[in-house]
C-alpha cells in the first residue's frame, strides 16, 4: 500500500510540475475532453466524492481550464465545458504525457 501511495504522488508531482495540474485536476480534464457534462457525470467517471469533485472543479475553474454553464432547459443544472487552455492542456497531457513511476509502468504499458 505504501508503494502505491508513494508512486501516485511521485506521478502527481510530475503532473504538477509539467502541466500544472494534479492528479484529480487532470482526470477532471479527462473527464469533461470535449463534451459538456455534469458534476454528476465527473463523479461517475472519476471515482470521487460529490464534495471531492466540487472542490476539484473550483480548482480547475480557479486556473482558467474550466467554465461552469447553467442549463439550457433547467437553470438549476450546472454543466461543464473546458476552456480553450484547458483544451491545450488536456492536448499536451495526451501528446506528451509523463513517465510512470517504475512500480506503475506496468499499468500504463499497451498491449502488444
Amino acid at each position: 500500500m505504501r508503494d502505491l501511495v508513494k508512486a501516485l504522488s511521485e506521478l502527481e508531482s510530475q503532473l504538477e510540475a509539467a502541466y500544472g495540474v494534479t492528479l484529480n485536476e487532470a482526470m477532471v480534464l479527462c473527464s469533461v475532453g470535449n463534451d459538456t457534462v455534469s458534476a454528476g457525470d465527473i463523479t461517475s467517471c472519476t471515482g470521487m466524492t460529490p464534495s471531492h469533485v466540487s472542490k476539484t472543479i473550483r480548482s480547475v475553474e480557479e486556473k482558467g481550464l474550466l467554465l461552469r454553464k447553467l442549463g439550457e432547459t433547467d437553470k438549476r443544472q450546472m454543466y461543464f465545458v473546458l476552456t480553450r487552455k484547458g483544451k491545450n492542456c488536456l492536448g499536451r497531457i495526451k501528446e506528451k504525457g509523463i513517465e510512470p513511476p517504475e512500480w506503475l509502468a506496468a499499468l500504463f504499458a499497451r498491449p502488444a
